[in-house]
């Protein structure tokens, strides 16, 4: 009893310093200092930033950054994961964790200045190079021109977009490419291709709307549909083509190992996107709210068409079809999030469902490549119908410094359709050669593909010497 005792009144103890403690704040006035405190940081940072700073839009923008890597992982490897066959479930994981982690450090020290850099209408130049400019100096953090985050919120939200991008081109090659050369080739392609055609669009290159010598006037993309998804896309399918198709497919048991997973990865890019296309206005305004609505609309009419015709054409309804819709209607949104209004986001939402089905469903089929995950399918087609409907849906109501689409205005909308039709063959293009030139290099050197024993085995063990399922008796 006495050892009991003993240990009560040690308990009392922390108690009694708790009560001393808030009967001294009392007596000094009752009034936190909290507040206080947060004006006076709130005061030195607008003072570190010249003034301009803006604590909600630096708040949302960095929300956003963090959605959209949480679309890599978890939502992606998910995602992608389930698809696979249980032999090859880590694989796919790896290959986003680690893109996760050496596409940032590559951002870092060149990408981001090789994307925005004051390099003419190209590429950038070296303003950037290993975060110069973009860092913290003498307690003051360097700001973007006419807006109002610093240029670390910018450089960051921007590297989200250089991560995921790389990770979906992993879905055309899935269980049959060297981690190695995996590895070598997305280090390769985001400095090679994604780099010059961020800065085309997004720095007033070539492709940049109203920029000075931009072809055929330069075209609308708001978040990235032919930066993104339509390079991502068309490489993905030159790399299904050049590594040919899995053992066995066409007459091997290759369905999805665990629906379950490809099903919550589909909601946790549902939820990510809203950071991809809303974090897109890089400002938390009415345009931001716009970007946000249409790309949930378009999202739902996607997941709605692609099961309807599923359904018409196949009996049933299935969950891999209404996630596949989802992320259709959301490829689909990603070039328009800034420009359409509602009603027109669920049209075009519908309109990526049914295309995208049909290209995944009957085009493989007749054509017989080997995308094992659609990347092609969902991100080529969808990425392209979206920037081509961006020509046409596209309204001045929304965005009042660009353009009205052909749906409103034939004269404005006839020129930006041709803009975005450029835009989408260029960026085709590009991405083609130069992904076939970096295959055929890493081939000739580390090579592409594992070996036939290593595929029979998957890549879990035969890459990584590990396993996603341990079965013990």
């Amino acid at each position: 009893m006495r050892v009991q005792w003993n240990n009560r009144r040690l308990l009392v103890i922390p108690l009694l310093v708790w009560l001393l403690t808030f009967s001294s704040l009392t007596a000094m006035g009752g009034e936190s200092s909290a507040p206080a405190d947060l004006e006076a940081r709130l005061a030195k940072l607008e003072q570190s930033t010249g003034g301009d700073f803006d604590s909600g839009a630096n708040a949302w923008m960095l929300t956003s950054s963090a959605l959209v890597l949480f679309m890599t992982a978890p939502g992606l490897a998910m995602f992608y994961g389930g698809l696979v066959r249980r032999k090859n479930v880590l694989s796919v994981v790896m290959q986003c964790l680690f893109l996760m982690a050496i596409m940032s450090i590559v951002w870092g020290l060149w990408g981001y200045s090789l994307a925005f850099g004051d390099g003419g209408s190209l590429v950038g130049n070296g303003d950037y190079l290993l975060m110069r400019g973009v860092q913290m100096a003498d307690g003051e953090a360097p700001m973007v021109e006419g807006l109002a985050i610093p240029r670390l919120t910018h450089m960051v939200f921007q590297g989200m977009f250089f991560i995921i991008t790389p990770a979906l081109i992993c879905g055309a090659f899935a269980e049959r490419m060297k981690f190695s050369a995996m590895a070598l080739l997305m280090v390769l392609w985001g400095t090679i291709v994604y780099c010059p055609l961020c800065h085309w669009v997004w720095a007033e290159g070539i492709l940049a709307f109203g920029a000075e010598g931009a072809l055929a006037g330069g075209a609308l993309d708001f978040a990235g549909g032919t930066v993104v998804h339509i390079s991502s896309g068309v490489s993905a399918l030159v790399c299904a083509l050049v590594l040919g198709p899995r053992l066995g497919y066409g007459h091997d048991d290759m369905r999805p190992h665990n629906l379950a997973f490809t099903s919550l990865g589909a909601a946790m890019l549902w939820v990510g996107w809203f950071g991809f296309n809303a974090g897109s206005a890089l400002a938390a305004d009415g345009l931001a709210a716009s970007a946000f609505v249409v790309t949930h609309f378009s999202a739902a009419a996607g997941a709605v068409a692609w099961s309807m015709i599923e359904w018409v054409h196949r009996g049933k309804p299935s969950v891999l079809g209404a996630a596949s819709g989802a992320v259709a209607g959301l490829v689909c949104i990603t070039p328009a999030s800034g420009f359409v209004q509602p009603v027109p986001a669920m049209a075009m939402g519908a309109l990526a469902g049914i295309a995208c089905y049909l290209a995944c469903a009957l085009l493989k089929t007749r054509l017989g490549y080997d995308d094992s995950l659609d990347a092609f399918g969902v991100h080529g087609i969808g990425g392209t119908l979206g920037a081509v409907l961006t020509g046409i849906f596209a309204t001045r109501a929304v965005a009042p410094d660009y353009a009205d689409g052909l749906f409103y205005s034939f004269s404005e909308g006839g020129p930006l359709l041709v803009g975005q039709i450029v835009a989408v063959a260029v960026t085709a293009v590009f991405s083609v050669a130069v992904t076939l030139v970096l295959l055929k290099l890493i081939d000739a050197t580390v090579g592409l593909r594992v070996s036939q024993e290593d595929e029979m085995r998957g890549l879990d063990v035969s890459e990584h010497g590990e396993e996603g399922y341990i079965f013990t008796g």
